[in-house]
């Protein structure tokens, strides 16, 4: 059940709210419909109930307020304006990775695309989905985690008729399993198709609250329109003919209801009526019509079950059925509409564990090809790097094996590294699957640890795989000449430490500024601007003193070290002066700042 109490948008700019001081519930088991034309409020109320609009009021969720819901993807399935999903990934892809967000089985993805239809179009591109396509995604993705209530924005939006009909019938087969929806729409024809009860909004207020057959009643009567500058007194001239005759010639009652300035509803009567009347008393009249209720078509195509041109399955058998219309289960006053097929019932889950960030960042890395193109052009480049050096006589040494050519700034799988990690925050800004509508993604502890984690992982990949293939690739060519020895361990780690910052540096730039942009200038500008700062420091005496750090350490301990330490001592202190792995350091904690800064700003209360 859903319980808006009082909901007032935050005015701006001295302009009256969107939504004043609204009020309204939807019962689970039924059909609720937020009614209005546009700018009437209806889809800034349902973003002030999910806490995505500033405001004041309250939204109670089986009488819990949104940020007291434990898990609310599990609870609430919403669809707000079309799907946020990377063109390039797929839509069994999409489905799974929010899947491993909101922790349910990953099976679960190919449960609901199966209910709306896409099952044969599972491994499609997002890019290639018509409208109707991506609207069924959506509607999968927001029953993904088997939710108690849907919250959908005008999902019948450009649909066509069959495609309508399809999505009413699976509103009401979920309703009729004791689900609670709501949802918003335009035009009173199509509220009345679906709605067990329609709450109408005007300028941001509540104007009524009926159950469906009142508002089909009231609403869709047969009416004749009238637009005159005399409004007042065309009103009093009808009514006083009315009342001289009581009910028109079709035996009707009459009603006069003035809509708007210049705009009068007069019900139960007739244009030739109202037109004759207005004739008599020299009232100007503008418009004159006629305008009736949901007559609808009168051949009506059946909904279109499914959009991947398979044929229509029992949900509980399997077995091939026909699309027969069942009995009608809409409201009294509406087009009936046919019970749709709703996902199967989850068992009783635990909730997210720790891991969840970790399985979502896999899941959305590798169902994009880009990270496997940038990762492929990054070993070729190198590759050539290698080559190119060995060919003009350059001795061994770890510039050869990553191919590290000395005019670059960084190795080709560093620059990769960092346009991987800026990509890992960028698209979750431009395609955020994790919030309910196209608004920023928060910046989370758990996100940022899950990214780093991975983006850090692709790093030490991607340098492991170019060292390797580069030093294969000319001990096969060059034989024993190949300048390809391999360094001591500590420098080796130094090679995959590179990577691993540019990826951080690159990740944490993107986090706080949401541009790949900002992610690859946090990268270059490392060598380019501070590393060249730090040199002057790291020439003078504070060298020195790091140059005799092992020496100083024994005679402090008063012990003698390994041998292998001492070795690897000896090893990384030339690594710790150089500027650039200070650089990286210095760069990597100030945009942590920056993140944790940007982070704690309070979102939308």
């Amino acid at each position: 059940m859903i319980q808006a109490i009082g909901l007032t948008s935050a005015p701006r700019r001295g302009r009256s709210p969107a939504v004043d001081d609204l009020t309204f519930e939807a019962r689970p088991g039924r059909v609720t419909v937020l009614l209005g034309p546009e700018g009437a409020g209806k889809s800034t109320a349902l973003r002030l109930m999910l806490r995505l609009r500033p405001g004041r009021g309250v939204a109670l969720f089986r009488g819990r307020p949104l940020h007291r819901v434990p898990h609310p993807p599990r609870e609430i399935g919403t669809l707000l304006g079309d799907v946020p999903g990377h063109p390039g990934r797929t839509a069994r892809g999409h489905l799974r990775m929010l899947a491993a967000a909101c922790g349910v089985p990953s099976g679960r993805a190919d449960d609901v695309l199966d209910v709306v239809g896409l099952s044969g179009l599972a491994d499609h591109r997002l890019g290639s989905f018509s409208l109707g396509m991506d609207r069924r995604l959506g509607l999968a993705a927001a029953l993904l985690g088997d939710p108690h209530t849907l919250v959908l924005d005008d999902p019948a939006a450009g649909l066509s008729a069959r495609e309508r009909a399809w999505l009413h019938g699976l509103l009401r087969g979920y309703a009729e399993q004791g689900g609670a929806v709501l949802l918003t729409a335009s035009e009173p024809k199509e509220a009345v198709g679906v709605a067990d009860r329609v709450v109408s909004l005007e300028a941001g207020r509540l104007v009524a609250d009926q159950e469906c057959p009142d508002f089909a009643r009231t609403r869709l009567r047969p009416r004749v329109v009238v637009c005159t500058p005399h409004t007042d007194r065309l009103a009093a001239v009808l009514t006083q003919e009315f009342r001289a005759s009581r009910t028109d010639a079709g035996g009707e009652r009459t009603e006069i209801v003035r809509e708007s300035g210049s705009r009068l509803a007069v019900y139960g009567s007739s244009c030739a009526t109202v037109g004759e009347t207005a004739y008599r008393h020299r009232i100007l009249v503008h418009l004159l019509t006629e305008e009736l209720g949901d007559a609808g078509d009168r051949e009506r195509a059946g909904p279109l079950h499914r959009a991947d041109g398979r044929a229509v399955v029992g949900a509980s058998r399997g077995e091939a059925v026909t699309a027969v219309p069942a009995a009608p289960t809409a409201p009294a006053g509406g087009v009936p509409a046919e019970r749709g097929p709703v996902p199967p019932r989850m068992p009783v889950l635990p909730p997210p564990g720790p891991a969840w960030p970790l399985r979502y960042e896999l899941r959305r890395w590798a169902g994009v090809r880009a990270g496997w193109w940038i990762m492929a052009a990054a070993l070729l480049i190198g590759l050539l790097g290698a080559f190119w050096q060995a060919l003009t006589g350059a001795p061994a040494s770890d510039r050869v094996l990553t191919g590290w050519v000395p005019p670059l700034p960084l190795p080709p799988v560093a620059v990769a590294a960092g346009l991987l990690g800026a990509l890992s925050f960028a698209q979750e800004f431009r395609y955020p699957a994790l919030v309910p509508a196209q608004v920023p993604v928060p910046r989370r502890l758990s996100l940022l640890l899950g990214k780093t984690a991975v983006a850090g992982a692709a790093a030490l990949l991607l340098c492991g795989a170019g060292v390797a293939l580069n030093r294969a690739a000319l001990t096969l060519l060059m034989g024993p000449e190949a300048p390809v020895g391999m360094p001591e361990w500590p420098v080796l780690a130094g090679l995959a430490a590179l990577p691993v910052c540019c990826a951080w540096a690159g990740l944490l730039a993107a986090g706080v500024f949401r541009s790949v942009l900002a992610g690859l200038a946090a990268v270059t500008a490392v060598p380019l601007v501070l590393a060249p700062a730090l040199r002057h420091l790291l020439e003078g005496p504070a060298a020195r003193s790091i140059e005799g750090f092992p020496a100083r350490l024994q005679a402090l301990t008063g012990l003698p070290l390994p041998t292998a330490a001492e070795r690897w001592l000896a090893a990384g202190v030339p690594h710790a002066t150089q500027p650039v792995g200070w650089a990286f350091a210095l760069s990597l904690v100030v945009l942590l700042a920056g993140y944790a800064v940007v982070g704690l700003r309070r979102g939308p209360r």
